[in-house]
């Protein structure tokens, strides 16, 4: 087993998660929903194209749309990704699919492709944790007083110390073979990777994300994002 002092040396991956079912968009498939001129995914995309620190980039789709998400690549001049595969029924049968389309490199960065406010720093700033320590989750500390809950209507069970809470978002990097471990030995669904390698006992590192790197769920977030959007491109002026 590689030593922990020992950095992990190789090529880097970014997995983009593009096969969700968009429940909750109203009949809106996020992906190619309109921000600014470019469909949801292609922001997504630049991201992961203009960061040094990622090598190639696999986008794994529902099988309907790998053709068009292909096109999109080739438009907008996508040159990284390698492959467009179809996504499974869970999240993480999808997230094993990216992992088996990148079998040269040594480090995966998971990204939902719905995060399309990420930039290469913060992709950057994960990959350099993860090479120094396997595994690095980007999130944020939580702001706001946490209730367990249980019940419908949910009953509160108990308050969380929110000083030892974070929210997790993505990336989330991972040494490819310390992920593959996580997934072959998973015993239950997990809505992140992070949970499967905490499983194994192994430790999940934090860096700290940014609020504005939220994921587009339902329609008024394409508002909130394509704010955000502009706000960052007047910014850039």
């Amino acid at each position: 087993m590689r030593a922990m002092s020992e950095p992990v040396e190789g090529r880097v991956c970014g997995v983009i998660l593009a096969a969700g079912k968009s429940e909750r968009m109203r009949g809106i498939d996020k992906m190619f929903a309109p921000l600014l001129g470019r469909p949801l995914v292609v922001w997504t995309l630049a991201a992961f194209q203009q960061c040094d620190a990622v090598d190639e980039v696999v986008i794994v789709a529902p099988s309907r749309s790998r053709a068009r998400l292909e096109a999109l690549a080739r438009e907008w001049r996508a040159s990284k990704v390698r492959d467009v595969v179809a996504g499974g029924a869970r999240r993480q049968d999808s997230v094993r699919a990216g992992i088996a389309a990148a079998p040269d490199a040594a480090l995966v960065a998971v990204h939902d492709g719905a995060r399309m406010m990420v930039t290469p720093e913060l992709i950057g700033r994960g990959v350099d944790l993860a090479r120094r320590r396997r595994a690095a989750v980007c999130a944020i500390p939580a702001r706001d007083t946490l209730k367990h809950v249980e019940g419908e209507p949910p009953v509160v069970r108990a308050t969380l110390d929110r000083t030892q809470t974070w929210l997790a978002q993505t990336p989330q990097v991972f040494e490819r073979a310390l992920l593959l471990e996580a997934h072959e030995r998973a015993g239950a669904a997990a809505t992140d990777d992070a949970a499967l390698v905490e499983a194994l006992g192994e430790p999940v590192y934090l860096y700290e994300g940014a609020a504005w790197n939220l994921k587009v769920t339902t329609p008024d977030d394409l508002i909130i994002a394509e704010a955000l959007l502009r706000a960052r491109l007047d910014a850039a002026l």
